[in-house]
């Protein structure tokens, strides 16, 4: 028996690029959730009553503030695992109807009329 690994055919990954795929297509996916979570929270200081509650805009500001550690902690779970890891699609799924929750605002933002500020 050999030591040496099985010969891979032409254009075959390494092992090592699927993990680094994976690391890249997480931390994107990350960023992106993290920049709209502080969109909203932006968004939200721009918000007037008539348009969102103050009540609706205290639960989606804490909900956007949630959204930002849990994905703090994903990114440090996954950074303290010696091994490649990836997330669940059930654990990114609130935060993917969170980010729809700050697009929805947006839009509302708008179509009122209210001048927003740039960066998303």
């Amino acid at each position: 028996m050999s030591d040496f690994p099985a010969p891979q055919p032409p254009g075959a990954a390494s092992p090592q690029e699927p993990a680094e795929l994976l690391d890249q297509l997480l931390e994107s996916l990350f960023e992106d959730f993290c920049f709209w979570f502080e969109r909203g929270l932006v968004l939200l200081e721009h918000t007037p009553d008539q348009l969102l509650p103050p009540g609706e805009r205290s639960g989606l500001r804490h909900d956007l503030q949630e959204g930002l550690q849990a994905i703090g902690a994903a990114r440090a779970l996954r950074g303290a695992c010696p091994a490649p890891m990836a997330v669940d699609l059930e654990a990114m799924a609130p935060w993917h109807r969170l980010m729809m929750r700050v697009w929805s605002l947006s839009s509302l933002l708008r179509a009122a009329g209210v001048a927003l500020p740039e960066g998303g």
